[in-house]
């Protein structure tokens, strides 16, 4: 588990909960893996109460579960779940971009434009979690423009499920980063074009991404996912 460095600016609970978060979003904490309590009190020097508080967090936000009389783990990835999550995140973004589309301004194109060139970089040196991040704002980028806030965090809340899939087939599968780049190219021209229809399909087909590579990783890591039947 990496090193935190707590800060007196926020919780102490906060930090912990978005630290933990992102390991286990990025896949360094794997799906499966038991949380102690007592472990990560020790491991960040600090008392059980803010430990017990970012569990519960993380429980709530669907990152853990309790096992009765086993304990508390990482959940398992969750095939319908991450369908769910895209189904929900393509109905925002879609709307999103839409709008954006419709009232783009200079402004708003160079911040693509400056996150994309971002991208490139983080892409040429295989830098996955860069790359992620640099994803995320630029879909925040679009969120903010068209004062979105409450479906900028709700698409935060459901994207997590997708994020674990997304890194696993950056680190595992090639081309990943060429798809991905290339999809965010043909949102922004469609944006620059100020064409609402080229960039709902532009989005759409971007979130269509995941179902690409989700079979591949699910054969890859099958102790990673949850034993459900998909119908």
């Amino acid at each position: 588990m990496s090193e935190l460095q707590l800060s007196y600016n926020q919780s102490t609970s906060e930090q912990l909960f978005n630290h933990l978060r992102e390991q286990i979003v990025n896949m360094s904490i794997p799906p499966g893996s038991m949380i102690s309590e007592n472990k990560l009190a020790e491991a960040f020097g600090v008392s059980r109460t803010p430990v017990r508080e970012t569990i519960a967090r993380l429980v709530t936000f669907g990152f853990a579960e309790v096992r009765p009389q086993r304990g508390t783990f990482v959940t398992k990835l969750s095939v319908s779940k991450i369908l769910e999550a895209r189904f929900i995140r393509e109905a925002l973004e879609v709307a999103i971009v839409t709008e954006c589309a419709a009232s783009a301004t200079d402004e708003l194109i160079g911040e693509c434009e400056e996150l994309i060139a971002k991208q490139e970089t983080a892409a040429e040196q295989a830098d996955a979690l860069a790359f992620q991040m640099l994803d995320d704002e630029f879909h925040q980028t679009l969120a903010d423009f068209v004062n979105q806030e409450r479906a900028a965090s709700l698409i935060q809340y459901e994207k997590a499920h997708m994020d674990r899939v997304r890194n696993l087939g950056l680190k595992e599968f090639g081309g990943q980063f060429e798809s991905v780049l290339a999809q965010h190219c043909a949102i922004l021209d469609a944006v620059k074009a100020r064409d609402p229809e080229a960039a709902r399909h532009a989005m759409s087909s971007h979130l269509h991404l995941i179902l690409q590579i989700l079979d591949d990783i699910k054969e890859s890591h099958p102790d990673y996912f949850t034993d459900e039947q998909i119908l």
